[in-house]
């Protein structure tokens, strides 16, 4: 698994090629040049200016990142293998954020808005900037979905080979966004929802709630509760910074609290040791009334970016 995707900074050294990998692998290279073609007519590149390395995109695409991202193999209550991945746009997202609040800023100042932090700038809808930003915002979650499904696929070609005709695939794929806007309808008006830390969760609608790495992950059911918009949480939820997880935990720590995982146990991952994250069962019972739970899983191993 860790030779056929890169983790943290690391992409790969060419853009993965799916088309000869079955009608799957056709999907997916069908998806990566329809991307492509409206990379290139994005909006926001004119405010972005010449990005420095553009194929770079395509690069990172089928690649994990770091922080809280990881790549885990997980056992149910039945004993069934689940292979279970959270990333998301990488590099390129984070940049068109970015250049979205600049344009923000720059566009009051021309409006000689004054504002108490220049941190809460905002595009009014209906603006060239604002349908940009838009547009840029909805390439870059198309894309995020993309990454995860060409590591899926990645992951899923090293499971066959390991397990051949052992490995029988029965669940289906739930891809579910998490920290993006959608523009949905309530009560009759369109609203533009944020979800940050969270993930939807409309009546029916399968998601993924991940715990902390050594602790549990659950496959959950919407319930449709408009109170939360049809969300629910994205997982656990950090109670330590990085930084106060770094001080407060050492290496022997993170041994101990991910005993019975295959996993990386060495000091540049104590920041994402479990203590440092709320308790699961906790988060898991305080929104009982927005999802259901389908399926519990625990970790047996973990790759962390």
């Amino acid at each position: 698994m860790e030779a056929v995707v890169p983790v943290g900074f690391s992409a790969h050294k060419a853009p993965v090629r799916t088309f000869n990998d079955g009608l799957n692998g056709i999907a997916l290279h069908r998806r990566t040049k329809d991307l492509d073609a409206r990379f290139e007519r994005l909006g926001i590149l004119e405010w972005l200016g010449k990005l420095q390395h553009p194929e770079k995109v395509w690069l990172q695409s089928g690649s994990l990142g770091g922080g809280n991202h990881f790549i885990e193999l997980c056992l149910d209550e039945a004993g069934s293998v689940w292979l279970m991945l959270h990333s998301g746009s990488r590099n390129i997202g984070k940049t068109i954020g970015e250049c979205a609040i600049n344009m923000a800023k720059s566009a009051l100042v021309d409006r000689q808005i004054s504002l108490p932090d220049r941190d809460l700038a905002w595009l009014d809808e209906g603006t060239r900037e604002f349908d940009a930003y838009v547009e840029g915002m909805l390439w870059s979650q198309d894309y995020a979905a993309l990454n995860r499904d060409v590591m899926l696929h990645l992951l899923m070609k090293v499971m066959r080979e390991t397990f051949g005709e052992r490995m029988g695939v029965r669940a289906e794929v739930i891809n579910c966004h998490h920290n993006f806007s959608s523009l949905e309808d309530y009560a009759g008006e369109k609203l533009w929802i944020t979800r940050k830390g969270a993930v939807q969760a409309r009546a029916g609608q399968l998601g993924i709630i991940p715990g902390s790495m050594g602790a549990k992950s659950f496959i959950v059911e919407g319930k449709g509760n408009v109170d939360s918009y049809c969300s629910c949480s994205h997982g656990a939820g950090r109670r330590l910074s990085r930084g106060a997880a770094k001080r407060e935990f050492s290496q022997e720590d993170l041994i101990e609290q991910t005993r019975g995982v295959e996993c990386r146990k060495d000091e540049s991952v104590i920041d994402e040791i479990p203590l440092a994250y709320k308790n699961i069962d906790a988060v898991m019972a305080a929104q009982a009334d927005l999802v259901s739970i389908k399926h519990t899983l625990k970790q047996v191993l973990c790759i962390k970016g």
